[in-house]
């Protein structure tokens, strides 16, 4: 009976131990889920504030060509004015001059 005895204490004192090993699992897997982990992302605001100020000035930049680029297309004309108003002239007199001929 004391080797009967013996292998159960064993067990006993093995289940026992067991149990306190899934019990610090429990307390690790506890503190595993309540722990939050939190990225230090300074560097990287300070990147992509730069990145931001340096696409701030190329946008400006862009807007400002476009704006004169805009201004040089309202202002170019393709022919002078006073062209067109000779050009005008022009076809006027020769209107009046076929209508004489034809009517005389």
């Amino acid at each position: 009976m004391t080797k009967l005895e013996e292998l159960t204490a064993l067990l006993v004192n093995e289940i026992n131990e067991f149990k306190k090993g899934v019990e610090k699992l429990g307390k690790i897997n506890n503190q595993i889920n309540d722990t939050k982990i939190k990225m230090d992302v300074s560097e990287y605001k300070t990147i992509i504030e730069g990145h931001q100020k340096q696409m701030d000035i190329h946008k400006n930049l862009i807007e400002g060509f476009e704006s004169r680029f805009n201004n040089k297309i309202k202002e170019a004309k393709m022919y002078p004015t006073w062209a067109v108003v000779v050009f005008m002239i022009c076809i006027i007199a020769t209107i009046i001059l076929i209508s004489y001929m034809i009517l005389k």
